[in-house]
Parts: structure tokens; sequence; C-alpha cells
């Protein structure tokens, strides 16, 4: 089964889908959190408007609220290929409701999606016109909406169904917690939080002393670097900066990298060296290119550990990574999450853009593949060094 990302029908994602600006990596549409890789599958069958709803927040790994959530498979029957989530539009922005739906259907068509089914948590006056815009536009794509639901305060309603005797006027009381679906994924291991708030507090920075503390030693190691590179001759201060970092950094990372996937952890001055590390790219993509998904869920819990940890300015390589794993592993949720907070820290990083494109395509999971071997990470900065020697010699000689 898959899972979702989130959307931008708040008034600070007021750019339709699919058009954000390039400045402007916000989010307008999520797969928030595909099946996870990292626990047992389960095979459920979503038979009911209750089983859907039972479904929901297994796939997601929360409760929605004031949102429109949109369940695909390939065919009626089928597995489930897809979940997204939207935040709910403001109702009184008439192109809201159609952003939304035109963006949904895009995604759907581009992957070959027949089937889906919808179901949208908060007011009528706010999910009334989403359900809407989507059925109007699945019947023009020729994708059948198998059931479009609201829920609220613990009933729901069918926009599909008009029968009283099984839709009423005033809803249909439902109650998920003791679904066969809703055990099966507690079965699997899988979390279902209150709140994607909850799931963000999970990787919110650190507080207090330990934040404290991490900033002191930070501090501590860009003044060894700077110490360091002081001391080398000949080559620009930024060349040595970057090869001074990259000679210390990429031991510590494939040695942290294998602490936890030992079952250990860092301390803070190690964490501080490695968060300082992979501000070089060359240090970042060795990292990335050991990301194999047989090691997903301790490469999670290492760089979501260096993601709460990192202090500003320091947020967006950690962040980056963990939500590269948590793609790699089917947790859209997580990725979406990890890659808010590495924007917000540098809003042009390279890495969390590209993901966040990936994300917002809709890519599945099997995507996630590695770039490059740790090996063909080494030989293309080696190659970029020795071209940097070779312009620093000519320019020796010129000078």
């Amino acid at each position: 089964m898959t899972p979702n990302p989130s959307t931008p029908a708040q008034p600070k994602h007021s750019a339709p889908a699919g058009q954000q600006p390039p400045d402007e990596p916000q989010r307008s549409r999520q797969r928030e959190n595909p099946p996870d890789a990292r626990t047992p599958q389960q095979r459920v069958r979503i038979s009911s408007p209750l089983a859907l709803l039972a479904v929901v927040p297994g796939l997601l790994g929360f409760e929605p609220a004031d949102s429109i959530v949109v369940i695909a498979t390939g065919q009626p029957g089928g597995e489930v290929q897809l979940t997204l989530r939207y935040d709910l539009p403001d109702p009184t922005v008439p192109r809201g409701a159609a952003a939304i739906a035109e963006g949904v259907m895009n995604i759907l068509s581009v992957q070959h999606i027949t089937t889906a089914a919808a179901v949208g948590y908060g007011a009528d006056g706010a999910v009334s016109p989403v359900a809407a815009a989507l059925r109007s536009r699945a019947d023009e794509a020729g994708i059948t909406l198998t059931d479009v639901l609201r829920a609220e305060d613990g009933r729901y309603w069918s926009y599909v169904c008009s029968n009283p005797r099984c839709c009423p006027t005033d809803g249909t009381p439902f109650d998920v917690a003791g679904h066969p679906v809703a055990r099966a994924f507690a079965a699997s291991g899988r979390r279902v939080l209150a709140s994607r708030q909850e799931l963000a507090a999970t990787i919110a920075p650190a507080d207090g002393e330990r934040a404290a503390a991490m900033q002191l030693a930070t501090r501590k190691v860009e003044g060894q670097v700077a110490a360091r590179v002081g001391r080398m001759a000949r080559i620009g201060h930024r060349i040595a900066r970057r090869r001074l970092v990259a000679a210390v950094g990429q031991p510590m990372t494939a040695d942290a990298i294998r602490r936890y996937r030992a079952g250990g952890a860092l301390g803070l001055e190690p964490a501080a060296w490695l968060i300082v590390a992979l501000r070089e790219l060359r240090v970042r993509d060795d990292a990335w290119a050991r990301m194999l998904p047989e090691h997903n869920a301790e490469h999670t819990r290492l760089w979501a550990d260096l993601t709460r940890l990192a202090p500003p300015g320091y947020v967006a390589a950690p962040a980056s990574l963990l939500a590269f794993v948590a793609w790699q592993a089917g947790d859209g949720t997580l990725a979406n999450i990890a890659l808010d907070r590495a924007l917000a820290d540098d809003r042009r990083y390279s890495m969390a853009r590209l993901l966040r494109r990936a994300l917002d395509s809709g890519a599945p999971p099997s995507v996630a593949r590695l770039p490059m071997t740790p090996e063909e990470v080494a030989a293309n900065y080696d190659a970029q060094d020795a071209a940097a020697d070779a312009e620093a010699a000519e320019a020796a000689v010129a000078g």
C-alpha cells in the first residue's frame, strides 16, 4: 500500500498546484507515506466507506485534519499505488479546489492510474468544493472515483451515494479504532500519530542545554578547521578548507554509518564534526552514495538525530539525506517534513529542491535509487580537484 504528500491550499501555499515559482520551492502536493519497507506488509481489503476511513490514517502515519486525501489503485480491486494528501484550500479562493483537482488528475494520468477514492476531512464548506472539482476532473480524465467521502466529528457523508437508508443526510457515525484494517496496521508495527504536527516534532530542532552544547561544539569544530586551514600553504583558502574537511569528514561519515548500523549513536563532538563536514558536497555525496536500502532504519535514525542536532545554517544536508532515506522506505510524510526543514534552512539547497520535485510529482520509492557509488563520487571529485590544481598552477605561473 502507498501514502502521501501535503499540499498548498493554505494561504502560505498560494501557488496553484504544479506552478511553484522556481525560487520558492513550496509544496503543492506531497506523497506522504507510501508502504513502509521497514515493516511487514499487510494485505487488507478496502470494501466499504468504513474500511476506507480506517485505512487512511495507516497509510499516512497520522490522523488527518483539514485535508483531502486521495488513494489511487492501478485498477478496480488492485493494490494501492499512491496516496496524496492536500491541505484544504480556503473556500473563498475560487481556484484553490480546481488547482488541487488538476494536480491530482495530472499525477494519476501520468502514472496510468484509472481508479481512486477520496476522503475530505473538515467542514462541508471547505470539503465540498474540492470534492466537486475532483469528481468533475475525474470524469474528464476517464478516472473512476469509487467513493468520495467527507468526515467530521466522528461522522461521514458520501458524495456518490444518495440513498438515505445507507447514507443519511445527517451523516453516518463511525469509529475505526477496532476495525480489521486498523488492527492490521497495528500488527505490522506501523505507527499512527495524532497529527502531522506530532510527526514533525520528532525531528524538530534540539532546544535547551542540548542545543546550546551543540552550538558550542559546532563553533569549536569550525575553529579547528579555520586554524588548520590557516597553516596550509599556497592554495586558496576555499580549496584548502574543502579538502581538509573532506579528508576528515569522509572517514567520519563512514564510521558514523557503521556505528548506527551496529545500533550505536554519536556523541556531541563527533556529531558536530559530521554536521560541519556535510556542508561540503563531496562529504554529503559520499554519504548519499552509501544509503543502501537494506540498512534503511539505521540510516533514518542517523540522519534524524543529526537533523535534530544541527544548528541553523547546518540543517540542509542532514535533513535532505533524511528525506532521501525516508522516501526510499516509502515514508513520504517524513520525507516531506524533512524537506521542509532543509528548505527552511537553505531555500536554494539543490538536493532538497530535487527531492521536493520528485515527491511533488508522485514519484514512487522505487525511483529513489543511489545516484552514484562511493567510488564514482571519489573519482568525480578527484577530477574536479585535479582541474582546480591545474588552474591554480597556471595562475601562479601567469602571476
